[in-house]
């Protein structure tokens, strides 16, 4: 498995992989904003055949003053399923959020998770540190409310 960062050219792979697993997917046109906006910070892991496995896709958030910390978000995380267990969620999301400290000298990092995703709040609490900041309900279309979280980064 090979963890690397994104290229324009695998934003159809990163949006098949959102679209077989996650039931909030984008456009095309939100992907390669990201891709061409923040391109150091969203990454993929591509198996021994360059297909890709699993993505990260980050942005860094709008700052409401120039005293506000810079701070990165991460919109949407997967892995194929055949491709889980193997720590690339982990390995993705720590590249990520060290290209946010190095590249934009982010201080913390937010994410949103749905309430029942207990596989993803083990990733993101227990292995990677995150803390649940809030609740925001009915944040998903489904209705679903998610956890607002955040992991402060030191150096």
């Amino acid at each position: 498995m090979n963890i690397r960062p994104a290229r324009v050219e695998d934003l159809a792979g990163m949006q098949a992989a959102n679209l077989q697993n996650l039931p909030e997917n984008y456009s095309m046109k939100f992907w390669l904003y990201h891709a061409m906006t923040w391109p150091q910070i969203s990454f993929v892991a591509e198996d021994h055949k360059g297909r890709i496995v699993g993505y990260v896709l980050a942005k860094i958030d709008d700052q409401e003053s120039s005293e506000d910390p810079v701070h990165g978000h991460v919109n949407s995380i997967s892995v194929l399923r055949s491709f889980r267990r193997l720590g690339l969620a982990n390995k993705l999301m720590l590249a990520s959020q060290e290209a946010m400290r190095s590249v934009y000298k982010a201080t913390y990092v937010t994410l949103h998770v749905r309430k029942s995703n207990k596989a993803a709040l083990g990733l993101y609490r227990d292995s990677l540190g995150f803390k649940v900041d809030k609740v925001e309900e009915k944040y998903y279309a489904d209705g679903e409310d998610a956890y607002s979280m955040r992991l402060t980064m030191t150096d």
